[in-house]
């Protein structure tokens, strides 16, 4: 429970310079700020006091889907990975930075008959279009741009970096943190879902696990599967002083192994508590997760209210554990109360 407090903590502490925005469920974001105040008091809180703290100042309420009797949840980790910061015979595979003719796209700048999902374009003739998709790039629509963070060995490595959104590279000058700057734009298409309308994975076996293996015994047909999410992720400089944590997310703060979840952050208000229960999850060290998260990051695979996606940490170990979690769940959000002691 500290860890927890610990880091809603650091998401009060970054309100001080930037608010959260509001999500459509209506949790107001300044309905935190008295908690946020509270919890900037103390340094830090041990079990007993964190639960006070939660306790005190917030109410749960049971997130309750549309189209479902529960909601479920994923995992995610930090990837780790051998890179060198020149392209050689064994590392040929980039990861890219933010290409300088990305154009971010709203309401305020989007062509008319544009797919409204597009969040980024590029401008072709003076007019906003679609930006490259993953199979153009791969195959140079960006070369000799200089754009190259790192090189890898192996491109399935670089796809699941892209799907985790960050990733430590061990470089022969040392670790090297990076996290998501941008994308493409096109809509995630996962492999697992490809490989199972394919006949070539059963639907209940699909794990990160069992997509690496299908992959690594079929190389000729990598760029066939995963050309087909469309979706390409460049990636910044993310250093992070506490090893401890994980990469710096969404929600501007470092993320909590074991207690920081990514939700959906048109529907949800960063920084919210939720008390996530799955009665069969046992991947974190035995059923069931009972357990409070806060939300502090988000994906494009993660929609929905009842809908988490549970941060395991950094490295093999934590990609192990995040690669097999798919299970139903009961969300209940903490909802902040009007004042201390309030009840209703």
């Amino acid at each position: 429970m500290s860890s927890a407090f610990d880091a809603f903590r650091r998401s009060a502490a970054h309100t001080r310079t930037k608010p959260y925005r509001t999500g459509s469920l209506g949790i107001g974001a300044d309905g935190f700020e008295p908690a946020f105040e509270a919890a900037l008091t103390v340094s830090s809180a041990g079990d007993a006091a964190a639960r006070d703290f939660f306790e005190t100042w917030f109410s749960p309420f049971r997130i309750q889907p549309d189209d479902r009797e529960r909601g479920f949840v994923t995992g995610f980790y930090e990837p780790e990975a051998d890179a060198s910061p020149v392209r050689t015979a064994r590392y040929r595979f980039p990861i890219l930075s933010r290409p300088p003719d990305l154009v971010d796209i709203d309401d305020g700048n989007r062509p008319a008959g544009l797919d409204r999902y597009l969040a980024f374009g590029r401008v072709k003739h003076g007019e906003l279009v679609e930006y490259f998709d993953r199979s153009a790039i791969e195959q140079g629509a960006l070369a000799d741009l200089g754009l190259e963070i790192a090189w890898l060995e192996d491109p399935v490595d670089v796809f699941f970096i892209h799907v985790q959104g960050a990733a430590r590279l061990r470089m022969p000058q040392g670790l090297r943190r990076i996290t998501y700057a941008a994308k493409s734009g096109q809509r995630f298409t996962g492999p697992g879902h490809v490989l199972a309308a394919m006949g070539e994975i059963p639907r209940e076996q699909v794990t990160m696990q069992s997509i690496r293996a299908w992959l690594r015994a079929h190389p000729g047909r990598v760029d066939e599967i995963l050309w087909q999410n469309r979706s390409f992720i460049f990636f910044r400089d993310a250093p992070v002083e506490d090893a401890a944590l994980g990469p710096v997310a969404a929600a501007k703060v470092p993320l909590t192994p074991r207690r920081s979840m990514a939700v959906d952050r048109l529907l949800h208000t960063f920084g919210t508590p939720f008390f996530v229960h799955a009665p069969d999850l046992a991947a974190f060290g035995g059923a069931p997760f009972a357990q409070l998260m806060i939300a502090q990051d988000t994906g494009s695979a993660i929609v929905g209210a009842a809908r988490g996606d549970l941060f395991a940490g950094s490295g093999d170990a934590a990609g192990e554990i995040a690669g097999v979690v798919k299970h139903d769940a009961d969300f209940f959000a903490l909802v902040p109360r009007r004042a201390p002691g309030d009840r209703s």
